[in-house]
């Protein structure tokens, strides 16, 4: 393991970025299951966001010199981890990682395949324990060309886009970074949103993960306050909205692949 002052490679090709906090049950089935995935030069940027528990621990008894354990001296939220991860990162295609889901065997590579000709990939899951999957349908290959009837779903709440599923190209890190400073939750929206407002987001119909619902999940498995839901619409909308000024600012009348 290194540390988050080690030198950093610029021949990188994956960079896996995770978020934890109170990770400790779960964290050390997660980080094999990616390392698995990971060849020599890859890297696994871990961001602690401050964990009461023993969760950096555990992911120092790895002993794997492709972990860069970054440990934050206060609690900033799951999305301003991720963030700084991100930051933290120095390979050309970006994954994210919750701390307790399970990669499925052959996802980087999958995931790789369709970044050669799209910026953004996402992908869909499969649930770990016989849980029910959320309501959402999943994703599917046909909403590539569907950019409009994405957003607009994306707005509504009717786009199974989880961040855990995603990866993208450096060379969108301009329009996804900064993450908006109003975002506390649903990075993984933001995110979608700027796949598609550039245009160059690949869908992928089979699951890439297996994901795990429990009581410390960070995403609400459980429904919402009319209030709430009325807030996030508001929110996901002035997303899209940043996204489409930061596009045309980078680049005159967007960017299409």
């Amino acid at each position: 393991m290194t540390s988050d002052q080690a030198p950093i490679s610029h021949a990188r090709r994956v960079s896996v970025c995770m978020a934890s906090y109170r990770g400790a049950t779960f964290i050390a089935e997660q980080i094999s299951s990616i390392l698995s995935e990971l060849g020599p030069s890859d890297e696994l940027v871990v961001v602690d966001d401050a964990s009461p528990d023993n969760t950096t621990e555990i992911i120092e008894t790895f002993h794997d010199p492709r972990i860069r354990l970054i440990k934050s001296a206060q609690n900033a939220g799951y999305v301003r981890a991720f963030e700084k991860a991100i930051g933290a990162s120095s390979g050309e295609y970006i994954f994210l990682s919750d701390q307790d889901d399970v990669w499925i065997p052959g996802r980087v590579n999958r995931m790789l395949a369709a970044l050669q000709d799209s910026k953004m990939v996402a992908t869909n899951f499969s649930m770990l324990g016989g849980v029910d999957r959320p309501w959402i349908p999943p994703l599917s290959s046909g909403m590539d060309s569907r950019r409009l009837a994405n957003l607009a779903g994306i707005v509504v709440g009717y786009r199974a886009y989880y961040g855990c599923g995603m990866a993208f190209r450096r060379s969108l890190l301009p329009l996804v970074t900064p993450i908006p400073p109003y975002v506390r939750e649903s990075h993984d929206l933001w995110l979608a949103i700027c796949g598609n407002l550039d245009g160059s987001i690949t869908h992928l119909d089979e699951p890439s993960l297996l994901r795990r619902l429990h009581d410390q999940n960070e995403t609400p498995a459980g429904f919402r306050s009319l209030r709430r839901i009325i807030a996030a619409r508001i929110m996901i909308a002035r997303l899209a909205l940043e996204g489409r000024r930061r596009l045309r600012r980078s680049s005159p009348g967007g960017t299409r692949r």
